[in-house]
């Protein structure tokens, strides 16, 4: 089910105003527990038997490990028992096909046969994001950092809770577990503020990544007919889809939450207006930056090693971050440029060049020379093959052109993009003027109105998935 279909918009109403009629928490729970679990069985029913075994799995082993605290060595085999079959159920649905191939390939250069078939199945949706926190809650039982939950169906709930379950943001059990078990009540100010984030996601996914998705998709996935004018605006304008797409999904899981009482963590935090590639995974996809610093840059040694062992774990955390991403050879390049990015940045910083607070000027060009970074990098998440993006760098150094120009994109994504460049830079700086949020009623109603007219009247409304349901 899709937060941009008419199924949802039927789903959430009904699912708020059944949770706020019933009264006892522990029903609320088992409903929304219930809700969340017919809301994933939309895509392929089956694969719920992936959540429950790795929900009973996580659960088990977190009773098992805070049970036997007088043995550290009994936690240990729990808790590497937890991991290897959760990530070993990952590594089967997201990644045999692609090591397989991988294998393949390289032997049959050396002259070698290599005859295991693929598997034939489908990738689950959302299987990263809900492995991943049943991961991190199994963790930190294991090093003491919150208590195992004793009530399986409120850790099921956390496991499957629907607006974050198949694409994030990846919550950190220390912050949504606490609270199930507070019972909310219906809260006009949440419910205000929630709708209010929605409207304008909605406005985020629907009349800019849907938009300019059509003119990506023309030059991406016909490489070899656009020259290098054309594939630089795709890049761009792919850059602000994926933004816009995945963000959109992110805040409208956090509105939707929010409505119901319940506060998720922020995910981005205007990411384009970065200084530096460091500075951008603080403010891109947040919810896995952290995620990955927590339980792999830090277990690796971080910085409180020697400096070159640093650097490594700064380029393992983001090969494997990329990998994480997709099972393709472009992901894993995409994860490799931002670690080459960030072991650059740290070694200037550290021998060279100390950043200041610089004037306005300079901080412009910082910010434009960041997102040309993350731009070219853009190329092999979005390329279709690895040759393809090799082919894509080559003609934006080398063929340029007429450009490729679609009338109605242009037309609605300029300026759609205009309403979104001027919002993020309202909230990136804090200028006060407030639009949904102002303090008069007047601007408040005007403004909803004008984002709801916008996305009817400009919108792309025939319910395209979000980017980042496939990861």
């Amino acid at each position: 089910m899709l937060f941009n279909s008419f199924e949802f918009l039927l789903f959430f109403p009904t699912v708020c105003v059944l949770y706020f009629l019933l009264c006892k928490k522990e029903v609320k729970n088992i409903f929304l527990l219930i809700a969340s679990y017919y809301f994933y069985m939309n895509w392929k029913p089956v694969y719920a038997i992936l959540i429950l075994t790795s929900t009973i799995l996580t659960y088990v082993c977190g009773l098992l490990v805070e049970n036997y605290k007088d043995s550290k060595k009994k936690q240990k085999a729990f808790l590497v028992t937890s991991l290897v079959i959760n990530l070993g159920i990952l590594f089967i649905f997201k990644y045999f096909n692609f090591i397989n191939e991988s294998v393949f390939d390289v032997l049959s250069v050396l002259g070698l046969r290599w005859e295991i078939p693929n598997l034939d199945i489908l990738l689950p949706v959302g299987i990263s994001f809900y492995t991943f926190q049943a991961v991190g809650y199994s963790v930190d039982v294991y090093r003491g950092d919150i208590k195992a939950e004793r009530n399986f169906f409120t850790y099921a709930l956390f496991i499957s809770f629907f607006p974050q379950l198949v694409a994030g943001p990846i919550e950190r059990a220390r912050n949504l577990l606490p609270q199930f078990h507070k019972n909310h009540s219906f809260d006009p100010s949440n419910v205000i503020e929630g709708f209010k984030l929605m409207i304008w996601v909605f406005f985020m996914k629907l009349c800019v990544a849907d938009v300019v998705s059509g003119y990506v998709d023309a030059v991406y996935n016909n490489v070899h007919h656009h020259n290098g004018t054309s594939l630089i605006l795709a890049t761009v304008f792919f850059a602000f889809q994926i933004y816009c797409d995945f963000a959109g999904y992110s805040n409208i899981a956090i509105g939707a939450a929010k409505v119901m009482g319940f506060n998720l963590m922020q995910n981005f935090r205007q990411p384009y207006f970065s200084l530096s590639v460091k500075e951008f995974w603080k403010r891109w996809h947040i919810s896995l930056s952290t995620w990955f610093m927590d339980y792999l840059y830090i277990p690796l040694g971080g910085n409180r090693v020697k400096y070159g062992r640093h650097l490594a774990n700064l380029m393992i955390t983001f090969l494997v971050s990329g990998l994480w991403h997709g099972a393709n050879w472009t992901f894993v390049a995409w994860g490799a440029l931002h670690g080459i990015y960030l072991i650059i940045e740290n070694i200037l910083h550290k021998f060279i060049y100390k950043p200041k607070n610089e004037n306005i000027a300079f901080r412009v060009i910082n910010v434009i020379f960041c997102f040309i970074l993350v731009c070219f990098a853009w190329i092999f998440f979005r390329a279709n093959t690895f040759g393809d993006a090799l082919s894509i760098v080559k003609k934006i150094f080398s063929d340029f052109g007429p450009l490729f120009i679609d009338i109605p994109i242009f037309f609605h994504g300029f300026i759609s993009l205009f309403i979104l460049i001027i919002k993020d830079t309202k909230d990136n700086f804090g200028f006060k003027f407030g639009f949904m949020h102002s303090k008069y009623a007047l601007v408040r109603h005007l403004s909803v109105a004008f984002i709801i007219s916008y996305i009817l009247m400009f919108g792309a409304l025939n319910a395209g998935s979000f980017i980042y349901f496939q990861f």
